[in-house]
């Protein structure tokens, strides 16, 4: 069983003992085929602002600080190598200058680019660092693996969707993809984007008190992010293509790290591309931002037959983040050890949950074996141990644990005020707190004075200590992501969250530009506030252009919609070009103040139009996380 506690000192001190900080072959092949860099690899948007830049983080080196877990110093470390990297022969990577990295092939007349990052001025600056190296190719292909916005977010950088149509350009990704890209961005938008700040400390400033690192990279970065749609989807489960004269299987693997994803494997280059379903950690089955949950059993399966056909005949592993593994032993040892770690992880859970165990009890009586943990690459930098339990139980079992004492429990602003109460009031709660704090039992320290502040939520000395006790948890985590969410918590319960206007979502023009008429609307309908809507009974057309109509009908509070229309019975209906989506996405208000202008050609029942517009919630994407 795990120490239910410990000092953060007592926490380092058990990394020592446990790994073997002495073995630098990970350093050596981070380092391994350097061609070139940018200085810090700083990089500018067009006015002048900060895209990317290492230079803030230049003081990760040298020997872990108090305030970092020594093994997440390591990969910390790790993570600040960056530059133009040759894995191969015809194989270059450009690495640290986004969260994931861009993959350049060289085919016989041209480039092949696999993922090109997440904003253009990231795919631009690494382009132009390839090119400034090995010279100007035509692009032949771009290659998405999977539905993440860092895998296919800075596709402008590198081409332009004109170029893409006047060379033919291929621009492939796996069966699902425009759909999941669309699902992620969109509906889950919001809550997704205040998740993300805690996951990924985006608004933490560098420091080895704040932010240090994000797991998979060193961060997010900012800029310029757009879509250009798949034109060749691949669908089968293995599928061979010849692009530019380079063969290359691809293997499906939905359900894994994406919804949609892929690996692929270069017989010719004898390499093999595991997207993101093989990196240096622990990956998360349900990141802390918020996702659907992955299948930890398909992710082994797909792994172990990755291990089965494409290993034997390759010379190299690489992903699209981190660094490649060379050498058939380390090839092996790598692919099959992240097989088993995610075998491992949903077999157990599965045993476990069958004996009766909640996910908390899972969490805790989890143990990873001892060869499997000691391998830094299964180590929990991006996921965690008892995250990833519990996003397996959920998969299998959904949210409830079974004990009908949570079936319906009070709110947590109503439960809180009944804890303070049987805990003997504030003042002794945060009495007992400070004692258990300096026993080093942050856990519970946070656990408790949550109901202090949710009953008191102005309760400054309340605030304080949970602060510092986040802090020390902070600095006790290996999981990058962990680290990231305390301290960020810590912040906000000193200082509460920045405000922003209430709006909608952060969504790149060129997703809008090819949205279908039906992912807007599913957007609205979440919008639809029940209660105020519960009498309005409503039926509306809405087109898009000449060719897109939706039947919409509004009744019980639920709008729902169809391809169609009423038939010449809809109380209204509502025209509109696809450009006027990217404003109208934003919220209510943008709405009505389109149908006051005239800009939204209302024709029919106007007034029942605003109803239904007026019954439409506004978003504040700066919700409070830490108190009510």
């Amino acid at each position: 069983m795990k120490p239910a506690h410990r000092t953060t000192r007592e926490a380092h001190a058990s990394a020592y003992d446990e790994l073997n900080f002495s073995d630098t072959r990970d350093f050596d092949d981070a380092r391994r085929g350097f061609i070139g860099t940018l200085p810090d690899a700083h990089i500018l948007t067009r006015t002048g602002q900060v895209a990317w830049t290492m230079r803030e983080h230049a003081f990760i080196e040298g020997q872990a600080p108090d305030t970092v877990h020594p093994s997440l110093w390591r990969m910390s470390t790790l993570n600040t190598i960056h530059g133009l990297f040759k894995v191969t022969e015809r194989i270059y990577q450009v690495r640290g200058f986004c969260l994931a990295n861009v993959t350049f092939i060289e085919g016989d007349t041209g480039l092949i680019v696999v993922d090109p990052l997440t904003f253009e001025e990231h795919a631009r600056a690494a382009l132009a660092l390839y090119t400034a190296h090995r010279g100007e190719r035509p692009i032949k292909a771009i290659v998405y693996t999977h539905s993440h916005r860092d895998h296919y977010g800075g596709v402008r950088g590198v081409i332009s969707p004109e170029e893409v149509t006047r060379h033919k350009v291929q621009v492939i990704a796996p069966a699902g993809f425009v759909e999941e890209a669309f699902a992620e961005s969109i509906l889950a938008g919001v809550p997704m984007r205040r998740r993300s700040m805690y996951q990924f400390g985006t608004s933490l400033a560098a420091g080895a008190m704040s932010h240090v690192d994000s797991g998979l990279g060193k961060a997010v970065g900012r800029g310029t992010d757009g879509f250009i749609a798949p034109n060749v989807l691949v669908s089968q489960r293995l599928e061979k293509h010849v692009i530019d004269g380079v063969e290359i299987v691809f293997q499906l693997t939905p359900g894994t790290e994406a919804p949609a994803e892929m690996n692929l494997f270069y017989p010719g280059l004898r390499a093999l591309n595991l997207a993101e379903n093989a990196c240096h950690t622990m990956h998360n089955l349900c990141p802390l931002r918020g996702a659907k949950t992955r299948d930890a059993l398909a992710w082994a399966r797909y792994l172990d037959e990755a291990l089965t056909a494409f290993v034997p005949d390759v010379d190299v592993v690489f992903a699209q983040h981190h660094w490649p593994v060379w050498g058939d032993g380390r090839i092996n040892e790598y692919v099959a050890g992240q097989r088993d770690l995610y075998r491992y992880l949903h077999d157990q859970t599965l045993r476990l949950m069958s004996h009766g165990l909640t996910p908390a009890e899972i969490g805790e009586a989890l143990l990873m074996p001892n060869r499997l943990s000691r391998q830094w690459f299964a180590r929990g930098y991006y996921g965690a141990v008892a995250h990833n339990v519990a996003a397996i139980y959920a998969h299998y079992m959904g949210p409830y644990d079974g004990n009908p004492v949570n079936l319906n429990p009070l709110a947590p602003e109503a439960a809180a005020a009944k804890y303070v109460e049987y805990m003997g009031g504030s003042a002794q709660i945060i009495e007992r707190t400070r004692k258990d704090f300096d026993t080093g039992q942050f856990r519970w320290v946070v656990q408790a004075l949550q109901h202090v502040i949710f009953n008191q939520p102005g309760h400054t000395e309340a605030r304080e200590l949970s602060a510092d006790a986040m802090e020390q948890l902070g600095y006790q985590s290996e999981s990058a992501t962990w680290r990231n969410s305390y301290l960020l918590a810590a912040r906000e319960l000193r200082s509460r969250p920045g405000s922003a206007a209430p709006g909608g979502i952060v969504i790149s023009p060129d997703i809008v530009a090819l949205l279908p008429l039906r992912s807007f609307l599913e957007y609205i309908a979440i919008r639809v506030n029940g209660q105020k809507a519960q009498d309005l009974v409503a039926r509306f057309d809405w087109y898009v252009g000449q060719d897109e109509c939706q039947r919409i009908t509004l009744s019980n509070g639920a709008l729902n919609h169809l391809p169609g229309h009423h038939r010449g019975a809809a109380d209204a209906e509502i025209h509109t070009e696809r450009a006027q989506l990217a404003q109208l996405l934003m919220g209510p208000s943008e709405l009505l103040q389109a149908l006051d202008s005239g800009t939204l050609d209302v024709r029919g029942n106007k007034p029942l139009f605003r109803q239904f517009v007026q019954t439409l919630d506004s978003f504040n994407p700066m919700f409070n996380v830490v108190e009510p």
